[in-house]
C-alpha cells in the first residue's frame, strides 16, 4: 500500500480546476521536495471541512480552552493561491478519516484511494489502496478549512425557491413543478 506520508507538510490544501458547474476538486499536500495531488467529490470537501471544524471545536471545549487550538485561523497561514502545477491526480479519494493526536498536538487526516467492489475481490493483502496521510497543527487546520469552505462556496449560486445549483444556461425548478419561466407564467407575453 503506497502512503503519501506528510509530517508535517510544507503546503496542505483543497483546490478545484475548472469553471462552476464542472469543477474539478483536489487535495494537495507538498513537503520534501514531493509533490500529492488526490482528486475527490466537492461534497467530500465539504465534509472534511465541517468535520475538521467539529474535531477542532471539540479539542477545544474538552480541554476547557487549554489546548493550543485556535477558535480561528491566524491570517498569516491564509494560502489563496492557485494548487501547484503540475496537476497530475496520484489517486480518487474513496474514504477520508480525521483523529486527533493529543501526544503531538496535531490533527491527522488521512484519504483512502477508492477500491471498486470488483477489485476488492481481486486484490491481495499486499495490493491495499493507496493512503495521503497529512499531520498538521490545529492552526494549520482552522486554515485548511477556512480555504475549503470559500471553495465550497465560490460555486454556482443556488437557486432561492430550490437551493439546487444554477446552471447559466438555465435551471429547471422542481418547486416551479419544473417550469422554466419565461414571464409567460406571470401573464406577460407567451412564446
Amino acid at each position: 500500500m503506497p502512503v503519501f506520508d506528510y509530517d508535517p507538510p510544507e503546503r496542505f490544501v483543497a483546490g478545484a480546476v475548472g469553471q462552476p458547474g464542472s469543477r474539478a476538486f483536489f487535495l494537495q499536500a507538498r513537503g520534501q521536495g514531493r509533490l500529492t495531488t488526490v482528486g475527490l467529490e466537492k461534497f467530500q470537501v465539504a465534509a472534511l471541512a465541517d468535520r475538521l471544524e467539529e474535531l477542532l471545536d471539540e479539542v477545544l471545549r474538552r480541554s476547557g480552552g487549554t489546548a493550543h487550538v485556535p477558535a480561528a485561523a491566524p491570517e498569516a497561514l491564509t494560502d489563496n493561491d492557485p494548487l501547484d502545477t503540475p496537476i497530475s491526480e496520484d489517486f480518487r479519494v474513496g474514504t477520508m478519516a480525521l483523529a486527533w493526536d493529543p501526544e503531538a498536538s496535531q490533527v491527522v487526516i488521512e484519504a483512502q484511494e477508492v477500491v471498486e467492489e470488483d477489485e476488492e475481490f481481486e486484490s491481495s493483502l499486499l495490493d491495499e489502496p493507496a493512503v495521503l496521510r497529512v499531520r498538521i497543527s490545529p492552526a494549520a487546520a482552522r486554515a485548511f478549512t477556512r480555504r475549503a469552505m470559500a471553495l465550497v462556496a465560490a460555486g454556482r449560486p443556488p437557486c432561492p425557491l430550490c437551493s439546487q445549483p444554477l446552471d447559466a444556461e438555465g435551471h429547471v425548478c422542481v418547486r416551479l413543478n419544473g417550469y422554466r419561466g419565461s414571464g409567460a407564467a406571470s401573464g406577460g407575453g407567451g412564446e
